[in-house]
């Protein structure tokens, strides 16, 4: 089945509206064509694709963002078609939408479906990496310190379990460059190294890490690497074949705004001969590693199609201009964050050291009750870090947000400090 084949069968899904007449879940429509220099009004109708309540800023991409319409309705109507006829008959073509996100996928970062593995998220797929590579006492990886624990701590309990070693480099604040980091890594390598596993862009703090440069390092010594992209899939136009790391990592629930529990995991063809699948099951992918690695048991195919919808959406505003506005909007956010007393932003103030994660600490506020206000008065969603190091709030703006947004939020934190919560 090609790719226009496969929307004629989206569209024969359900004959049905996609929504019942007056609910609040307009069904998509067509975007504009994307100008060379979208202004507000373009924003404003990609905004418009997504079911969010008009007065509700969400500046939480870094965790989940919502789906925009046309997954939304592709969700539904795949499963609509599933759930009428759950023959095995009807439900082959599933199998057909499913290796078509497999090849979007491999368009979108730039490699080759017989490269993609369609897992259920980020965490799944750096688990698959961390207990797949062989390891064995003497061994040791390189971590970068500020890593999300499916890049963390999973590698530590493995490592009690077979007696290799971790270590980790520190990750200092502010962002100290990236030539800090290739040294760090260069200095710590040892004959023992086999792995140097790091995230692409950190979830606490937004620093963004020289994953091209130190994927390159690791290359030239025979040390294999796992770039966890959770907070760079979907903001970031990655291009694999220029990074060139062994393992990549992403999840649909964040920055690509795809449906939950799908993500993606990429294994460089030189490294699959060196990883081993660790789950087992029925109804594995058809083309080349996802043969072994994608056999999850039952799967919800017509969230997987929507993946492939996700990706098409992005790519259709330009995957360039997504990362560009997302880090204009980070930007006018920490300009505006400046210039309130009391607030200290632990984010790089180098744009090109950070992209679309901000985290700061405003004044002696209790960051929860903050956090809480805002939502609740202000419809304004974020998130905290609590504890010592770092303590704050974080914003993570997406090409759905709007100036508007940015002004909103930041008029509410400085309101906030001069008169408590």
């Amino acid at each position: 089945m090609n790719r226009r084949d496969f929307a004629r069968l989206l569209a024969l899904g359900s004959a049905a509206p996609f929504l019942t007449p007056g609910t609040a879940w307009p069904r998509p429509v067509d975007l504009p064509p994307t100008p060379a220099s979208p202004d507000e009004r373009f924003w404003n109708a990609v905004r418009d694709q997504f079911v969010m309540p008009k007065e509700l800023t969400m500046l939480n991409a870094a965790n989940l963002c919502p789906s925009s319409a046309p997954v939304l309705e592709t969700m539904y109507r795949m499963t609509k078609d599933m759930d009428q006829d759950p023959s095995q008959d009807n439900r082959a073509k599933l199998g057909d939408g499913r290796e078509n996100t497999r090849k979007l996928l491999a368009e979108f970062l730039r490699v080759t479906p017989e490269e993609i593995v369609i897992t259920r998220n980020t965490s799944e797929s750096n688990n698959l990496v961390s207990t797949g590579i062989d390891l064995k006492a003497g061994d040791e990886v390189l971590l970068t310190a500020d890593n999300h624990p499916s890049n963390h701590t999973a590698w530590q309990q493995k490592a009690k379990r077979f007696g290799f070693t971790v270590k980790d480099i520190p990750v200092p604040n502010p962002h100290p460059g990236f030539e800090y980091y290739v040294e760090a890594f260069r200095k710590a390598i040892t004959p023992q190294t086999k792995v140097i596993s790091l995230t692409h862009l950190t979830s606490t703090v937004g620093d963004l890490f020289p994953a091209k440069e130190i994927c390159r390092l690791a290359r030239e010594r025979g040390i294999l690497t796992l770039v966890d992209g959770a907070q760079s899939f979907g903001l970031f136009d990655v291009d694999l074949s220029d990074m060139q790391p062994d393992f990549y990592s992403g999840s649909a629930h964040k920055w690509p705004c795809g449906p939950k529990e799908n993500g993606v995991l990429y294994i460089n063809k030189n490294a699959q001969p060196k990883i081993w699948a660790s789950i087992f099951s029925a109804y594995p992918g058809r083309v080349g590693i996802s043969k072994t690695f994608e056999g999850f048991g039952q799967r919800d195919e017509p969230a997987m199609i929507a993946f492939g919808e996700a990706l098409t959406f992005q790519t259709k505003i330009g995957r360039a201009l997504v990362e560009k506005r997302s880090r204009e909007l980070t930007t006018a956010l920490v300009e505006g964050l400046k210039k309130i007393d009391g607030v200290k932003i632990w984010t790089s103030p180098d744009a090109s050291r950070r992209a679309a994660v901000l985290s700061f600490q405003p004044g002696n506020l209790d960051v929860r009750k903050l956090s809480l206000a805002l939502y609740q008065k202000d419809k304004i969603g974020c998130a905290t870090r609590g504890g010592e190091d770092r303590p704050g709030l974080r914003f993570s703006p997406h090409f759905y947000n709007t100036h508007a947004d940015v002004d909103r939020t930041i008029a509410a934190v400085k309101r906030y400090i001069a008169t408590g919560v």
